[in-house]
């Protein structure tokens, strides 16, 4: 996946698609800063994201470093590539090849800008920006792409992209916000939402104390997509991975996992391990259209 070099600093077309998150104003940039008509102002990061948190954000179940380097190490070794192009297809359908597509991409949760960067080489002109709460990944997702943008923000809280800003919204194992996702999203906008099955990483829950996909998930989806969940549309997606002891514990300890063995602990269970382990994927990727009103 390209990491582009960025300049410290948020894409112009990307600011232009923000919005204050105390005023809801709209956001200029201003030096190594966003600020908006009102005075509020938001100091753009040396590492080229942007903290947009309104007054009752939270960050306590943000990603930590170690977190995201593990994600990173692991997403970099290609063993999500069945996602990544599924992911792509999902997102493109529809739609023209051959045509420049100039609309806003919003990556929501986007971690690292693993899948945001894939979407954008797909979509020649689209202007990314990826939102997460962890500034750790914010860093990363800053330079995945150069024409990518990185916000902290939650987004259990409004989200600080303007009304109907977004062609295309991803959402790949993140919380969904159906209500602001329906009011970022243009009319006639996509989205496409990645969920773990019940049998994703099925040979490593119970060694490695995981925790397990909750049977009622695709329920929870389709509340949590409210008005958007009439017109989704499911499809399944597994496959196989034989993966080294190290890839284990990157796979273990990027996600909410983390944490939840004691270093010796994990060492062991891992030793115990082949030297290559075969792990299932499997996952639904769903996709949804905001409605063109007359």
């Amino acid at each position: 996946m390209p990491v582009a070099s960025r300049v410290p600093g948020v894409d112009k077309a990307a600011v232009e698609l923000l919005i204050c998150p105390h005023c809801g104003g709209e956001l200029r940039e201003n030096g190594a800063s966003l600020i908006c008509s009102k005075g509020h102002t938001m100091n753009i990061a040396r590492q080229g994201y942007v903290s947009l948190l309104g007054r009752d954000s939270g960050t306590h179940t943000a990603d930590s470093a170690e977190m995201v380097a593990a994600r990173a190490r692991f997403l970099e070794s290609g063993r999500f590539q069945p996602l990544v192009e599924a992911l792509v297809a999902s997102a493109n359908s529809g739609r023209d090849a051959t045509a420049e597509s100039t609309g806003a991409v919003i990556d929501l949760g986007c971690g690292t800008g693993y899948y945001l960067s894939a979407v954008l080489e797909a979509r020649p002109g689209s202007t990314g920006i990826g939102i997460d709460n962890s500034k750790f990944a914010a860093r990363r997702a800053a330079r995945c792409h150069e024409r990518a943008g990185a916000v902290v923000a939650d987004i259990w809280d409004e989200i600080p992209v303007k009304d109907g800003a977004a062609e295309l919204v991803l959402n790949v194992f993140a919380p969904r916000n159906g209500e602001e996702i329906e009011r970022i999203l243009a009319p006639g906008g996509r989205l496409v939402v990645v969920t773990p099955q019940a049998g994703h990483l099925a040979e490593l829950i119970e060694r490695f104390g995981m925790i397990s996909v909750d049977p009622d998930k695709e329920e929870r989806l389709g509340r949590s997509l409210g008005p958007l969940a009439g017109a989704a549309e499911s499809r399944e997606l597994e496959w196989s991975m034989s993966l080294s002891r190290s890839e284990v514990r990157d796979l273990v300890e990027m996600g909410p996992s983390a944490g939840r063995m004691e270093a010796a602990e994990m060492e062991t269970a891992l030793q115990e391990l082949e030297e290559e382990t075969v792990v299932t994927a499997a996952v639904t990727v769903t996709t949804t259209t905001k409605e063109e009103r007359q």
